[in-house]
């Protein structure tokens, strides 16, 4: 297995920074301000033929209540799954009392520790990481991690001594992808830890505890997933933070990374014109769906068929995704969700024979034939898969760019009942066969000019005679 190395320190030190660096991405929410991150995140990074996996933790500010608490049971939590732990502190800074706890705390545990002095590119090094020999961690390593000075020479110490790693080459380790997508506070992640078992991520009474997309493996039955928690998706008007508008755009990218999207809803709001727009880009994105209505335990019977009715009404637009009503707080359905997930995951990627897609589409037309376009019926040929995730149907005709909207719509619920198809949208694109004589005038075959040529012998003999 890889080696997997825990980023920790106190706030604003710079992990997030390193773990892009690590992972030659730009994956982790960075910003000059405390506390941005406030869940393990993992990403994958190598150093020559060296793989590696690398956890980002929230900042240690020394509180021992709230959201602190949680945020802090969660790098404690990094520290004792790692291989190699890096204490990361601040040459700028200098050091903090904040410091000596954590070196105290670390130097209990039986792990590999490296003391990582980020930001020492405003002083000589040996100025910079002289003050850290006094937290009894060993040689104090030096770092730029915004420029990546000196980045590669500390993970090559760290890993000299670690054994080598086999690394995966299997493109689907990562399994189903699903993400969990809904407006604040209504029990993404609730959900994921109900489901894990453990509570791998921060759960709050308060809005936006979640702040970036945490990626989360999981293996069921044989089954690999990869659970994405998101943060809570509000109204474009009601955002105004500039880390929000960040938290949001990595949530929907989310979406476009996913094979399943999976919306929470909280039963006792109901469904908001902002689950609209977040369907809306669920349906943009082609992903398939399952809906999860949550809290529905706390709801009286005469609550639940308002509910019900409310949800059928305003749901028409994607019939094709499944409803599930829960409680990821007692566990309640819980486990109903993966039938669904896996289906309308085997439905999206599923391969279509030419043959049978042609059928289909031929019995739609003699069923019901598209409309006249300037008193010329619109001719649909034959029909192949295009794609998939979602499915793509490619229909081959005549004046196709002139099929109507509702047409299109009324192919798309031909093939996805005939075909089977449930949680998954369908796609048809349409595609006109090009005339091969177009823009050719007067351009004759040899067959043509044969005949006109015996044609024009024909009457010069006869008016000779």
């Amino acid at each position: 297995m890889k080696p997997v190395i825990a980023l920790m320190g106190r706030p604003n030190v710079g992990k997030s920074t390193l773990f892009n660096a690590l992972t030659r991405s730009r994956d982790a929410l960075v910003a000059d301000q405390p506390g941005l991150t406030r869940d393990r995140k993992y990403g994958e990074g190598r150093v020559g033929d060296r793989p590696y996996l690398v956890v980002d933790t929230g900042g240690l500010s020394g509180d021992a209540v709230g959201l602190d608490e949680l945020m802090a049971e969660q790098v404690w939590l990094a520290v004792e799954e790692a291989d190699v732990v890096l204490f990361m502190v601040d040459a700028r800074d200098g050091l903090l009392a904040g410091d000596h706890q954590i070196a105290s705390r670390l130097r209990g545990c039986d792990k590999q520790v490296h003391l990582v002095v980020n930001k020492v590119d405003g002083s000589p090094l040996e100025m910079a990481v002289a003050d850290f020999y006094t937290l009894g961690i060993g040689q104090p390593l030096g770092i730029t991690a915004s420029q990546g000075g000196g980045v590669r020479g500390l993970m090559e110490e760290v890993l000299e001594g670690l054994p080598p790693a086999e690394e995966e080459t299997d493109e689907e380790d990562h399994g189903v992808k699903i993400a969990i997508v809904g407006r604040p506070n209504v029990g993404k992640s609730t959900l994921i830890n109900r489901i894990l078992g453990e509570e791998r991520v921060l759960v709050f009474d308060m809005p936006g505890t979640t702040r970036d997309s945490i990626f989360v493996p999981f293996e069921r039955r044989g089954q690999r997933y990869t659970f994405i928690d998101t943060a809570g998706v509000r109204r474009r008007v009601k955002v105004h933070d500039k880390l929000e508008k960040f938290s949001i755009i990595k949530a929907l990218q989310a979406i476009e990374q996913s094979h399943v999207v999976v919306l929470v809803i909280d039963a006792h709001r109901g469904i908001s014109d902002q689950d609209a727009h977040l369907l809306g880009f669920v349906l943009d994105a082609g992903r398939s769906l399952v809906i999860a209505v949550n809290k529905w335990d706390g709801l009286d019977p005469a609550e639940r068929e308002r509910v019900k009715y409310e949800l059928g009404r305003r749901l028409q637009f994607v019939e094709f995704a499944s409803v599930h009503f829960i409680s990821a707080l007692h566990g309640t359905g819980v486990g109903d969700l993966f039938k669904p997930v896996l289906n309308a995951y085997r439905c999206a990627t599923r391969h279509f024979p030419t043959p049978e897609l042609t059928n289909i589409l031929e019995q739609a037309v003699h069923d019901h034939q598209p409309p006249l376009v300037r008193g010329r019926r619109i001719k649909l040929r034959y029909a192949h898969q295009g794609g998939r995730n979602p499915p793509v149907i490619v229909i081959h005709g005549n004046q196709t760019k002139d099929v109507p909207a509702a047409y299109r719509r009324y192919l798309a619920n031909v093939y996805r009942k005939a075909l089977r198809l449930e949680g998954t949208p369908v796609r048809i694109d349409f595609k006109t066969g090009s005339n091969p004589f177009q823009g050719r005038k007067n351009v004759l075959t040899k067959r043509q000019i044969d005949k006109r040529q015996r044609l024009k012998k024909f009457v010069k003999k006869k008016s000779r005679k």
